[in-house]
């Protein structure tokens, strides 16, 4: 019999178990649910630790959704696993789980070591998945599908078909002595424009300056999605919106890493550098409330992007002085400075440009993580 947990309103937080996490993203409808389908998905972990743990999301769906196996294992290559490695997930001791509308479920703690590093590959199938899909739709690494319940193979034979999202998987967190900074933004965090597969995001260079560092911050969980707003819902539900969900309930987190605005802004919808203002101090409130440090980013340049005029490059200066001069931040990393062209700062350096003047490259992505003082994520008790 299917564990069966009981519902979590989506705005709100959920007791993170013990731990911290080593992979996350951001959730969101990206379809509609098929039945019988399996999904074998590729995770590339933060922090090393033991007892692997991973949270399914429910978050978006209208219906009660039941996976029927659930299996966790490293990768070997494509869709295959290592020998040995691939082993069934239980919830609350059982097999299978029905996760109703939105809920967050935690699987139990897998026995062994996760290490840094390393591809984590979950295998789920719901024999009877129906209505709208939660999960996320850019994730910048190839994962696979199939029909019917080959969950438990290690084998990647019956998994011929190549997708480019994540479904239902929205977290992974481990035992570990350490804590984890998630980054909270849009499409430029979400990684766009860096290559995909080799896990060149930003957040993913941050995550391996922190395994080098003597930093106690070693998790990143990765939290951007395309087209998100600070303060609208649009592509996902607003930064305002989800941040319980997405953010403050992700285990051993101690700093939150804000980088987002440029979509407000470049809508042209009458957002005033005043309403963003309000939007990141509502933020930052919410976010020390819970005894967690905030670390803002400035909003990077973007002229050459076709949304781009004098109007929203006033916008985003008066948003960006705030950022560095209100103090409402534990810290500031400036992005614009890093990514702006000395010879013209409303737009960005070519060399770092992934080619639509918005987005950068990988180079601009390892210029970004480098620009972070490793320092500011630790965030001492509040």
């Amino acid at each position: 019999m299917a564990a069966v947990l009981q519902a979590t309103p989506v705005r709100a937080a959920v007791s993170p178990p013990d731990g911290v996490v080593t992979w996350g993203t951001s959730a969101d409808r990206i379809g509609d649910a098929v039945a019988d389908r399996g999904y074998r998905m590729v995770v590339h972990t933060s922090v090393g630790g033991r007892d692997a743990r991973i949270r399914l999301s429910n978050a978006f769906g209208d219906r009660p959704v039941t996976f029927g196996s659930v299996y966790a294992g490293i990768r070997r290559e494509g869709a295959e696993l290592v020998r040995g490695s691939n082993r069934r997930l239980t919830f609350d001791g059982s097999a299978s789980v029905t996760v109703p509308s939105g809920a967050l479920v935690y699987s139990d703690p897998l026995p062994g070591k996760l290490p840094a590093g390393s591809d984590l590959v979950v295998s789920l199938h719901s024999p009877d998945a129906a209505g709208p899909v939660t999960g996320h739709w850019m994730a910048m690494q190839t994962s696979y599908a199939t029909r019917g319940d080959h969950t438990a193979e290690e084998s990647g034979a019956h998994w011929t078909e190549t997708i480019g999202s994540w479904f239902y998987l929205d977290a992974v967190s481990v035992r570990a002595d350490a804590g984890a900074v998630v980054a909270l933004g849009d499409s430029i965090t979400d990684g766009w424009q860096s290559t995909t597969d080799l896990n060149r995001r930003w957040p993913d260079y941050l995550a391996r300056r922190l395994q080098k560092s003597d930093n106690a911050v070693k998790g990143v969980a990765n939290e951007g999605i395309a087209g998100n707003k600070v303060l609208a819902d649009g592509p996902g539900q607003s930064a305002l919106h989800r941040l319980d969900r997405d953010v403050l309930s992700q285990p051993g987190v101690r700093t939150v890493f804000l980088f987002q605005g440029v979509n407000d802004i470049k809508a042209h919808t009458g957002v005033t550098a005043q309403d963003l203002i309000d939007g990141y101090r509502e933020i930052a409130d919410r976010v020390h409330a819970s005894g967690k440090c905030v670390v803002g980013a400035t909003i990077a340049p973007f002229k050459g992007w076709p949304e781009w005029d004098p109007a929203a490059e006033a916008v985003r200066q008066e948003v960006n002085a705030f950022i560095r001069g209100s103090g409402e931040f534990d810290a500031v990393t400036d992005f614009d400075r890093i990514l702006r062209s000395p010879y013209d700062q409303e737009r960005m350096l070519p060399a770092l440009d992934g080619g639509d003047h918005i987005h950068p490259n990988d180079k601009g992505m390892q210029a970004m993580a480098d620009a972070v003082d490793l320092r500011t994520l630790d965030c001492p008790d509040r």
